[in-house]
């Protein structure tokens, strides 16, 4: 038993590195999102308190001593981006859970349930669907201002991100529905909730964390165009503020990039990253490219068989 495990876990070893291999780009993803969180777990050592202005001198360049400068309010603008991180990584979780969570019972129980139960609940997240989400949370924004902090927000995007990964579940299940894993299920007794999170469950993982992923940067984007409208809690240091009271304080016309070029640059490259590593997801899941995939690596560890001296 020990060493059928031993053998899984080595062959789960090498699809991971056949898939660092095959997908540079996914590789990026991963070194990129491993620094941002460093990034966020750095900010507990922070010497500076990020709320409180005039702490270093003002408007420096970068430098060994301050890594990317310091603002015009007197702060070290590294230290302000591993806060800014860790509360907009703090916002991109909690929507992707919420959103998750509720997104896969509801697509689990309509896909295999169907009839009524299924045109209920896709109903309801159709309703959900079509809903103006950033005029809705613009208004919303704007009667709970500073009050609306990471955790809160987090929730309420979740509101409006659940319903895609809904859908995408529930047509999975209408899939599996009709396997015959599903009828020996059935017939051998066992109950709904059972067949939907001990059968169908392990299928669908590979969506919920590419959906995950892509919840996430939904969710980072809507932070940042509402806190560069002003409509967020802008004490609290995110990705969002920071661009904010960059362009507040006119920071490109007065030669001060580094305060706005921080956050857009970083921002960019953490899009980028979930990005690739979500389309690596994909991309590796593909039945389409399965097999090709299959080929190509067994046609190469032949070949390393061929030149491997005896």
């Amino acid at each position: 038993m020990k060493k059928i495990e031993r053998d899984s876990i080595k062959k789960s070893l090498v699809t991971f590195k056949d898939v660092m291999k095959h997908y540079r780009g996914f590789a990026f993803g991963i070194v990129f999102i491993l620094i941002t969180l460093f990034l966020a777990i750095l900010s507990f050592f922070s010497p500076y308190d990020p709320r409180i202005w005039n702490a270093v001198p003002k408007d420096l360049s970068p430098s060994l001593t301050y890594l990317l400068g310091t603002n015009t309010v007197g702060q070290d603008v590294f230290w302000l981006l591993t806060f800014a991180t860790r509360n907009s990584l703090i916002l991109g979780f909690v929507t992707a859970t919420v959103a998750m969570v509720i997104g896969t019972v509801v697509g689990l129980v309509s896909g295999y349930k169907g009839k009524v139960t299924d045109k209920v609940l896709m109903s309801i997240n159709d309703s959900f669907l079509v809903l103006p989400s950033l005029p809705i949370l613009i208004l919303i924004a704007s009667f709970m201002g500073a009050r609306l902090n990471m955790v809160a927000m987090g929730l309420i995007l979740s509101l409006f991100s659940w319903p895609w990964s809904g859908r995408q579940v529930r047509s999975m299940v209408l899939s599996l529905r009709e396997r015959e894993f599903t009828y020996m299920a059935e017939f051998s007794g066992m109950s709904m909730f059972k067949i939907v999170f001990s059968e169908y469950l392990p299928f669908i993982i590979p969506l919920i964390f590419a959906n995950f992923i892509n919840t996430i940067l939904w969710a980072l984007g809507m932070e940042i165009t509402l806190s560069i409208f002003g409509l967020s809690s802008l004490e609290i240091p995110t990705i969002g503020t920071m661009i904010y009271w960059g362009m507040q304080y006119q920071a490109m016309f007065r030669g001060i990039w580094w305060w706005i070029a921080s956050p857009v640059v970083f921002s960019v490259l953490l899009f980028v990253s979930l990005f690739l590593v979500s389309s690596g997801i994909n991309t590796f899941l593909d039945p389409r490219t399965r097999l090709q995939r299959l080929r190509t690596i067994g046609r190469e560890h032949e070949e390393r068989k061929e030149v491997r001296p005896e």
